[in-house]
């Protein structure tokens, strides 16, 4: 057996990253370097080895399935090199049982995909013989961009997480209701990654007929189809070195799917009607408003191209549950549709908080235009709202004691739970009858109301 490595008190601790996926390693790589710690990464789990066997480590780090040695066999061959290395493994939720079970061969844990910024880092650090969990560190000069309005906690953290994810080469997947502003939180990842100086190319799925998505997305041939009389450059082409963001994408068809996973494992693509592959970097963001996993479990949506679009990913939520943020996008907008030349009243500021805003900011946003193009002063009235909004502001306060009792009743659930499953995210969630993202979205709001969690 090779000598245990021994590493400085004094030097950060050095963790080895391996994983198959470009994006999955840089994420990693580039998060856990902002959070002070040394890092070296590994492609297979045979090069893994090779650095085992000639450099230090404090952690290894490593993805469960992978071509040649699976991360499982790396893990063992990894403690017969060194039996008190720590191996944390990340699994998809199929592979759930193999890391349950890798554990008894010396794993310290396993985190679930999509990676919780938060999860991982608490893990890492108890991993490594660390104090407690500290707050995650980001980059203070990464200001919010001038197009973004997020004053409530829940939109200052998923930005916060965004700052962390930009400087990576990873594939993030933005989820959250229609209208709550995927697009623009794909511009502020573009805004803070390395690859700003190049274009964000912008595609969404569903407003683009079948027939036509495929040549769109990767170009086309003259002659490869009636009324292709010239050749064009696709969008994944244009947006080499830069960002392609993917709306919608769970609207686009099985075929096209395999199509795009080629793209997301090696960047090759092919035009319509050309033999010639055709190289491309462009970097992927992709967005939903529909839930994945259940898309991926009904069969409409392939397994493989989910996790390799999901590496990171961040949830929006809706406008109703991030009251802070309504009245000072209203004024946003209106100041942009009136100029700067008009304000809203305090009846009008009531009707806009109590509303529950079911299309989210697109619906606030074209009724502060409908408001500025009825208004014939700059003062805003109730009347220059849609019925349904100006209705809102007729009815009295909500009760809040049920629903704070209500709120109070599913944290203690939820914490409970949570006790129950080791702090366990993916069983608390199964356990719970909700999904991880749900799970996690409602965690991170009880941290910033004030309350404990594991």
């Amino acid at each position: 057996m090779a000598a245990e490595p021994r590493q400085s008190p004094a030097e950060p601790p050095r963790i080895l990253i391996v994983d198959d996926d470009p994006g999955q390693r840089s994420l990693l790589n580039s998060f856990l370097r902002s959070q002070g710690f040394e890092t070296a990464t590994a492609d297979s789990g045979g090069q893994a080895l090779e650095l085992l066997r000639t450099e230090r480590f404090a952690l290894m780090i490593s993805d469960v399935r992978m071509p040649g040695l699976s991360g499982l066999e790396t893990l063992r061959r990894a403690r017969r090199q060194n039996a008190t290395l720590p191996v944390l493994l990340v699994t998809a939720f199929t592979d759930i049982r193999d890391a349950v079970a890798a554990m008894r061969d010396g794993a310290v844990n396993y985190l679930a995909k999509p990676i919780d910024l938060d999860e991982l880092l608490a893990s890492v650090r108890q991993a490594v013989g660390l104090a407690a969990p500290v707050p995650l560190r980001y980059d203070e000069d990464k200001t919010l961009p001038d197009w973004v309005v997020a004053r409530s906690p829940l939109m200052q953290d998923l930005f916060r997480d965004a700052s962390l994810i930009a400087p990576s080469e990873t594939r993030v997947l933005i989820t959250g209701e229609s209208g709550t502003g995927k697009e623009v939180l794909a511009d502020a990842i573009h805004a803070w990654s390395s690859r700003a100086a190049g274009v964000i190319i912008k595609v969404n799925c569903a407003a683009i007929p079948e027939t036509l998505l495929e040549s769109e997305l990767f170009g086309h041939e003259r002659g490869a189809f009636t009324g292709a009389h010239a050749q064009r450059i696709g969008r994944f082409e244009e947006a080499n070195d830069g960002t392609i963001f993917l709306d919608e994408i769970a609207e686009m068809s099985p075929a096209l799917q395999a199509k795009l996973l080629r793209v997301t494992q090696d960047g090759r693509l092919q035009r319509v009607g050309s033999n010639r592959e055709v190289q491309t970097n462009a970097r992927i963001l992709a967005a939903s408003n529909r839930n994945l996993e259940d898309e991926v479990k009904s069969g409409r949506f392939r397994e493989d191209l989910f996790y390799r679009l999901n590496v990171v990913e961040l949830n929006i939520p809706p406008l109703r549950e991030r009251r802070e943020d309504i009245l000072p996008l209203a004024g946003r907008f209106i100041g942009e549709f009136a100029r700067g030349r008009a304000r809203f009243s305090e009846t009008v500021a009531a009707c806009l908080e109590r509303y529950s805003w079911p299309g989210n900011v697109r619906e606030l946003r074209n009724a502060m235009e409908r408001a500025v193009l009825l208004s014939r002063s700059e003062l805003i009235l109730p009347e220059h709202l849609p019925a349904r909004v100006r209705a809102a502001g007729e009815q009295p306060p909500p009760e809040t004691a049920d629903a704070e009792r209500l709120e109070e009743i599913e944290r203690l659930a939820i914490l409970q739970a949570l006790r129950q499953h080791g702090s366990n995210r993916t069983e608390t969630a199964k356990a719970l009858g909700i999904s991880r993202r749900a799970l996690l979205y409602k965690l991170q709001r009880f941290r910033k109301l004030g309350y404990q969690v594991e």
